[in-house]
């Protein structure tokens, strides 16, 4: 996979079709935890007005972690909310392999897209390419295939630019303190997967602009106990620090618990993805976490809206082009004490 252009198609900056984006309908109660386009109003644009039924196929890892969970309550609500889409989400079991086998079964039943969250974009770009030969459109969700022939349209958030919204605001926070020779830590996620690799390259690179580096990085496995342990022994190995990069939000749990029992308070922390959790503690200002640069799972919502458009063989009605662009790069933005209200509806 290479790294996609900040400067390709921004999702949620810019004002597309009704029947392609996000809009205001958000909400965060555990059990209705979703970011739903709800304008489908076919007099204000014609995308919304019901068309050919278009059955989406939709494939996950298992939700046990809560940006993982909100993606597919987010594709589930999405679908609902258009009397032209069945919903097909097939069980993708704990591993590439069994959603392998999940993806071959949907495959079989022939429906009009797919849309899929690989649990490893190198290790399922073979079922993405199986559904393009079969005559299926595929949406990659998140997790790139390195075949651009495996998939129709690509939708990602921007990783490397997470990393460089990270970096940006410690180094101008240690910038305004007057540090000159700072102590960073970096807890990554899943170090294996790709886009670990680009947040972690758009740190360095936005640190390096302040003349800083890391000084030590532990990485997790996006759970709270994994979380728990890198801080730990991140902690151990630095027992001085000035800041810290925490990727993934639903990791930061266990990240904070480890701060909270060493007592440590000398530093400030950054966190990544946009979790409700995370904004109402960043607005509090109770503790290290002082902000969080977004990765919103509003992505799987969009990714139902455009499904529906490929599969009904529409574009996105506010651009000239008459089909749905491949790729889609969301924006990364930078959620503090002074915007956490304006983003709190976002949190997932």
């Amino acid at each position: 996979m290479s790294a996609l252009s900040r400067r390709r198609i921004l999702f949620g900056g810019a004002a597309v079709g009704a029947g392609a984006l996000l809009t205001a309908c958000t909400s965060n109660e555990p059990e209705n935890n979703a970011q739903v386009n709800t304008n489908t109003d076919a007099s204000a644009n014609p995308n919304a007005a019901a068309g050919e039924k278009v059955v989406i196929g939709f494939s996950a890892p298992a939700a046990d972690h809560g940006w993982l969970a909100a993606i597919t309550n987010n594709a589930k609500a999405q679908a609902a909310a258009y009397p032209d889409v069945e919903f097909k989400p097939v069980e993708s079991g704990a591993d590439a392999a069994a959603q392998r086998a999940a993806i071959s079964t949907l495959v079989a039943q022939k429906p009009t897209v797919i849309v899929m969250l690989p649990a490893d974009g190198k290790e399922l770009d073979a079922a993405g390419l199986e559904a393009m030969r079969a005559g299926i459109p595929v949406i990659n969700l998140d997790r790139a295939f390195p075949s651009r022939a495996a998939f129709r349209l690509q939708i990602k958030g921007d990783n490397f630019g997470m990393g460089t919204a990270a970096g940006h605001y410690i180094g101008n926070q240690l910038k305004a303190k007057g540090v000159t020779n700072p102590i960073i830590g970096e807890i990554p996620g899943i170090d294996s997967l790709e886009l670990t690799q680009e947040r972690s390259e758009g740190f360095k690179v936005a640190l390096a602009e302040f003349g800083f580096k890391v000084a030590n990085r532990r990485p997790a496995e996006f759970t709270a106990d994994s979380g728990q342990a890198a801080a730990t022994a991140l902690l151990q190995a630095l027992p001085k620090m000035d800041a810290l990069w925490n990727h993934d939000d639903d990791q930061g749990i266990g990240v904070l618990a480890a701060i909270k029992q060493t007592n440590r308070s000398e530093f400030f922390m950054v966190g990544g993805a946009g979790s409700k959790a995370a904004i109402d503690a960043i607005k509090a200002d109770n503790s290290v976490l002082k902000a969080t640069v977004t990765y919103s799972p509003s992505m799987a919502s969009s990714a139902i809206s455009l499904a529906r458009l490929i599969g009904q063989g529409k574009g996105m009605s506010d651009l000239v082009e008459l089909q749905v662009p491949q790729e889609i790069t969301l924006a990364s933005e930078t959620i503090t004490k002074d915007n956490a209200d304006q983003y709190a509806k976002l949190g997932f």
